[in-house]
Order: C-alpha cells, then structure tokens, then sequence
C-alpha cells in the first residue's frame, strides 16, 4: 500500500507536466505563429507585451480568492479551460482584426495568470502535511516537461503545417489540462481560509524574501532577451545556441533532483536566496566578460541551475514557510506579480542598454542580483535577532 506521505506526488507532478509543456510551446513558438499572420512587427511586439501586463494586474487577485474559500483546484480547472476556449478562438479572431485577437490574448493571460501559482500553492501545501514530500522533486516534473516540449514542439508543429497549428495545439494541451485539473482531488489539504473577514498582513521579512527572489530573476532579463542574439552575431550556430538553453534547463532539473540530498539547514530560504544570487553575480559579470568563448558559455550556462531553480526554490521556501494562514494565497499571487513586474521592467531596460553598451547589459544585471543578496541578508539578519514581523 502506497505511503501517505506519498499519494499526492506523482499527480502534483502530473499536474506541473501538463501544465509547463503547454508553456514549453507558447514562449517560443506563439511569435512565430502571429509573425506567419502577416503582422506588423510593432503590433506583435504589443500583442507580446499585453499577457505580461496582464500577468502583473491579475496574478496576486485571483491567487487572493483561494484565501476566500475558492479552492485552488477550481482556479486550475477554470484556467485550464479558459486557455482551451481562448486559444481556440484566435484563429477564427485573427482575420477580423488584430484589436480582437487582443482581446482574446488577455482574456488568455487571465486564465493563464494562476495556474502555476496555483500548483505551487497546492504542492506547498501537500508538503507541509506530508513531510517527506519533496517540493524540488515534484517541480522537476515541470522542467523536464518544459524541455521536450521546446525539442519536440518544432518538429510536431512541422507536422500538424497551416497557421491553425500553433493555437489548435495549444487547445488540445490546455483541455488535458484542465482534465488533468479535474481529476487531482484531495493531492493537498484544504486551504485555510481567513475568518470574520480578517485579512492576515505580510510579514516584513516575507516582503523582502519576495523582493529578493524578484531581483536575482529579473537578473535573467539580459541573457532571455539577449543571449541568442550576442552568441549568434559571434558565430554561434543556431544548434549551438539551443544547446547553450538546453545546458541551463538540464542543470535546473538536476539541482531540483539532487537538493533533497542535503542537509535540511541548507535548505533555509536564506541560503537557497543567497546561492542564486551569488550565482546570478558570476554569471552576469562572466557573460559580459567571456560572452563569445563557448567552453566559459557552457560553464556560465550551467550556473542556470543556481540562478534561477535555487533562487525558484528559496521563494517557495519563504511563502511556505513564513506566510501566516489565511493569506498563503495572496502570498503566493503577490510573489508571483512582482516577479513578473521586476522582470518585465529589467527587460525593457535592457533593450536600451544593449542597444547603447553591447554586451555592457549583461555586466548591468549584476547589481540586480546584489540588491537580492542585500534583501536576503536583511531578511536573515532580522529574523535571527527576531526584529521583523
């Protein structure tokens, strides 16, 4: 019979997979899909920049309704579906008019906006009644997902051929999802939810977790935005350079693999925080330093590991572990908007960088992740002198 510390895990697992391969092949290939419409260059960077935008507005309410009672299973089923309906009706959209399939695209982002908080909500939550439960192992679900789907996206898309693929696709995996949604029952406890109308205040220290996290991911703005482009216009093949991605996805995989192995005072938000911003420091300063030397490219890459899945695992640290009852919720919503509103203000910052300094943006995120470090060390500092509430 099967461990009770155990039942929830491979359908929370599931429930990442299904989830991050229909992200895997959104991010890279719905550009390609609007570019094949025949759009203005400006008009699909705005279409692009609209779910972003929306993301920031959205996340942290609809996360807040957990804390009302809402479960986050329904918001998963909800999304999933309202992913499914949207996607669907672009392609039918598209020749009216590009305001339409504006429309459709936040609508998207809405439904979109609080499915991976909300299975991060629902896997913190397992963990903390099901101990030896591994948030890192299950999440992991979600990085291998994501890697095949971007290597096998591009050739089924191939396959399926017309301008209905991208989105026809996207709908199918939007609807297993919301089956998949469906059918998670009981994986977590039941939120608790805010009595008498109360709603239970952040603690600093859980503010500067956030602020931190939010710092050493915007530090990413740089390399996501520029890193393809650099390391082609120094000669780098375009199989080379998709293999660079690839490093950096293998090394978060094998982080959230391996991080169960050490001992549990290591695994403190504040050192998982520190570890990525540290990481994120080198990796800025080498990429503007070595940008264009492919074995320093490798080593650099696989720092990915630390930058983004050890600074990914410190946030979920501190909101499972510091967030009060009754606003775990809003928490998880509220890291996840600020996230998206530091990185989205970084990357706009980096274009004007990179256009006037070159490969100088990369060394510019360095400061970024000093700021986290900064935060990181205020929030450990207070917490052991027990100064922050």
């Amino acid at each position: 019979m099967t461990a009770p510390a155990e039942t929830g895990a491979p359908r929370l697992a599931l429930l990442y997979a299904v989830v991050f391969v229909e992200i895997g092949i959104a991010m890279p290939f719905m550009p390609v899909w609007l570019d094949a419409l025949g759009l203005d260059p400006t008009v699909i960077g705005l279409l692009l920049a609209l779910p972003i935008a929306t993301r920031i507005v959205a996340t942290a309410p609809l996360m807040s309704l957990i804390d009302r009672g809402v479960g986050p299973r329904t918001l998963l089923l909800l999304g999933s579906l309202g992913l499914a309906l949207t996607y669907a009706a672009m392609p039918a959209a598209a020749p009216l008019g590009w305001g339409l399939l504006a429309a459709l695209i936040v609508l998207n982002a809405v439904a979109g906006a609080p499915l991976v908080p909300s299975i991060d909500f629902l896997t913190l939550a397992a963990v903390r009644a099901r101990p030896r439960l591994d948030y890192a192992r299950i999440r992991m679900a979600g990085s291998v997902a994501f890697l095949v789907a971007n290597l096998a996206g591009g050739a089924l898309l191939g396959a399926l051929g017309g301008q209905v693929a991208v989105p026809l696709l996207l709908t199918g995996l939007a609807l297993i999802a919301s089956g998949v949604a469906y059918a998670s029952r009981d994986v977590a406890p039941a939120p608790v939810r805010a009595s008498g109308g109360e709603r239970p205040r952040l603690p600093i220290k859980l503010w500067l977790c956030i602020g931190a996290a939010a710092a050493i991911q915007a530090s990413h703005a740089a390399i996501y935005s520029f890193g393809s482009i650099h390391w082609t216009g120094h000669g780098l093949s375009t199989a080379t350079v998709g293999g660079l991605w690839g490093v950096g996805v293998v090394s978060e995989i094998v982080l959230f693999a391996l991080i169960g192995r050490l001992p549990a005072r290591w695994r403190t938000p504040f050192r998982l925080l520190a570890l990525g911003g540290t990481a994120a420091v080198v990796r800025a300063l080498g990429l503007y330093a070595f940008g264009d030397v492919l074995p320093a490219l490798v080593a650099l890459q696989a720092l990915h590991g630390f930058t983004f899945g050890a600074t990914q695992l410190g946030a979920m640290a501190a909101v499972s572990g510091i967030a009060p009852e009754g606003a775990r919720g809003r928490a998880q919503g509220t890291l996840s908007a600020v996230n998206a509103t530091v990185s989205a203000s970084a990357t706009i910052l980096t274009g004007f960088a990179y256009r006037a300094a070159g490969p100088l943006a990369f060394a510019m995120m360095a400061p970024l992740a000093l700021i986290g470090l900064l935060l990181t060390a205020a929030a450990a500092r207070d917490v052991r002198q027990g100064t922050l509430a």
